[in-house]
């Protein structure tokens, strides 16, 4: 049985002058829930969002945050993103050096955990924390940079993970962020993802955010079908 599709926008592309109006408006168009990409300019090229932008923007939404943290040793940081009012924390596979533990913690701050991975680290790297994460993000694109083209030839990592999964019984949902767009959105749910992540392609759509929303959800759910 497939799992449900979930659209969930990147506010990267968002107007930072008025993010708590640009939250709400995300909410209003039908989105799942709300990522925040979290760079600190180590693990990544960019620095993007703290904590205290985060919780200033909290009052305006009642969907779900997450935190896409692209820094190095998540652990130092978790805390204080649980705090800002997210309630879904994705570390990257390749930021700490005990993986097993910091997503241990992220479950003991009353988080859901994730565990992210970019393009080149293999499926084999996550396998043996399946059982500590609600969500795996294959990245189609390398992290660091919105507006991105997407990377095709990660849907066989989206195969491989969505195959794993399925034959152990896990209950684990598979997110792909990165150039996901109308041309786009079918390859990766057709993979075996049901979490979008769309930053640049909500924001261009002409016919608005909402219009926008639907139409990435509809080409979803007609491919994965």
């Amino acid at each position: 049985m497939a799992r449900p599709i979930e659209i969930v926008p990147s506010v990267l592309p968002a107007d930072f002058s008025r993010l708590g109006e640009e939250v709400a408006a995300l909410e209003a168009a039908g989105v799942d829930r709300i990522q925040w990409d979290v760079m600190d300019g180590v693990f990544v090229p960019n620095l993007t969002v703290g904590p205290d932008v985060i919780r200033s923007c909290r009052p305006h939404a009642d969907v779900p945050f997450e935190a896409h943290l692209m820094v190095v040793e998540p652990e130092r940081l978790m805390h204080l993103y649980v705090e800002a009012g997210c309630q879904v924390l994705i570390v990257h596979a390749e930021s700490t050096r005990h993986l097993h533990r910091t997503l241990a913690q992220v479950a003991d701050l009353g988080a859901r955990a994730a565990v992210a991975l970019n393009p080149s680290t293999p499926v084999a790297s996550v396998r043996h924390v399946l059982d500590l994460v609600e969500m795996v993000l294959v990245m189609t694109v390398n992290p660091g940079f919105g507006g991105q083209a997407y990377l095709a030839a990660m849907e066989p990592k989206v195969d491989e993970l969505r195959s794993i999964i399925s034959s152990e019984g896990l209950d684990v949902d598979i997110e792909v962020d990165g150039g996901i767009a109308p041309p786009t959105v079918a390859g990766a749910a057709r993979a075996g993802a049901n979490v979008l992540v769309a930053g640049s392609a909500l924001y261009r759509d002409p016919e608005g955010l909402g219009h926008a929303v639907a139409d990435l959800r509809s080409r979803a759910e007609a491919a994965a079908a």
